[in-house]
């Protein structure tokens, strides 16, 4: 049993974290400080970086691990004794890593995704997969305005974990909260989900004005009316409209679409450049999911019945539809009705 570093009660539960990225490696590297963590990672260069340097140099140049933050390259031996699941995986490989371990997994172990992105084939959230290969394993997510490198850098930032069964909810709030991590709970797991799968596509709308030099009035109009357009689709889902004015929503957008350590809206910023989507994302070695997720939101857009203009113009970019200058000076001379109108 290891004693909380922020002076809490004790927290006794074996975490199996899989996924080595930047979110990852920082979530273990939370978690680590409060119960013991196994991380899973493929790559066994990482891992052993992990274990012997204390380092994960990839995607997190400047931090330094806890050192008694394990990793490994055998899934089981991640899995088989938790008595949590944090699945850190994007979005398009999330089930095959679901299926990878339900062989080892133990019963009624929950699972928690860190995942902000939808499946494309099936239009599926990262917890509807858990609930489809894992049933009985009660399935939650972590999000909010969370950006990796601040946080392994000691600033301040806050999260919000989602599941439906309220008692879990506070033990996992037990496991996440670490020193300026602050942890919010919240029952609402569809509009939370959301928000964090949404907020990406506006993103790189955001990022698309910056790279042409819209300038701030122009951001904030965009960001406005993106989580207006958020907000349409996230209720329709079945979200409740609270969910998206706090942290899994407003804060995570907020974040998302200023901040150059945003992978969407650098996406959108190099395409206002006049870059095509092809050679930003040869360049780059982590996932932007907004580019993948696009086609799957609107698709929701349509079977919904929900308008959403500024997911539209990106959707049309991203497919290598339409040129990011002419799609963005199109977006701003979209006629304007009631602001509580859809557009």
């Amino acid at each position: 049993m290891m004693k909380s570093e922020r002076g809490a009660e004790e927290v006794n539960l074996r975490i199996g974290l899989l996924g080595g990225g930047s979110w990852g490696t920082t979530v273990g590297a939370l978690v680590a400080r409060n119960t013991s963590v196994m991380l899973w990672a493929r790559d066994t260069t990482t891992v052993d970086e992990i274990n012997c340097q204390h380092t994960n140099r990839k995607f997190l140049p400047d931090a330094k691990l806890p050192k008694h933050l394990l990793a490994t390259t055998d899934i089981a031996e991640a899995v088989a004794g938790a008595d949590v699941i944090v699945v850190g995986i994007p979005s398009q490989g999330f089930r095959q890593v679901l299926e990878d371990i339900k062989g080892h997994i133990r019963p009624w172990v929950p699972v928690v995704s860190l995942s902000k992105g939808l499946e494309l084939d099936t239009h599926m959230r990262m917890t509807e997969i858990i609930e489809d290969v894992l049933p009985g394993h009660p399935a939650g997510v972590l999000t909010g305005p969370n950006l990796a490198r601040e946080i392994m850098a000691g600033y301040a930032a806050a999260s919000v974990v989602a599941m439906a069964d309220e008692t879990i909810v506070k033990e996992l709030q037990k496991v996440f909260h670490s020193g300026l991590f602050r942890v919010y709970s919240n029952h609402d797991v569809i509009g939370c989900e959301l928000g964090g799968v949404l907020k990406n596509i506006i993103a790189i709308a955001a990022g698309m004005g910056d790279g042409q030099g819209a300038g701030e009035n122009t951001r904030s109009a965009v960001i406005t009316r993106g989580l207006a357009e958020i907000t349409r689709l996230g209720v329709a889902m079945g979200g409740e409209p609270q969910t998206f004015a706090g942290l899994a929503g407003m804060g995570d957008l907020v974040a998302t679409c200023t901040s150059a350590q945003s992978r969407n809206r650098t996406v959108g910023f190099e395409l206002g450049k006049g870059r095509s989507i092809t050679e930003i994302i040869d360049e780059m070695f982590m996932v932007a999911e907004g580019v993948k997720s696009a086609p799957t939101v609107m698709a929701l857009a349509e079977e919904y019945g929900v308008e959403m203009p500024i997911a539209a113009e990106v959707y049309e970019v991203v497919q290598n539809k339409r040129e990011a200058k002419r799609a963005f000076r199109g977006l701003l001379k979209s006629s304007a009705g009631a602001e509580s109108d859809p557009g």
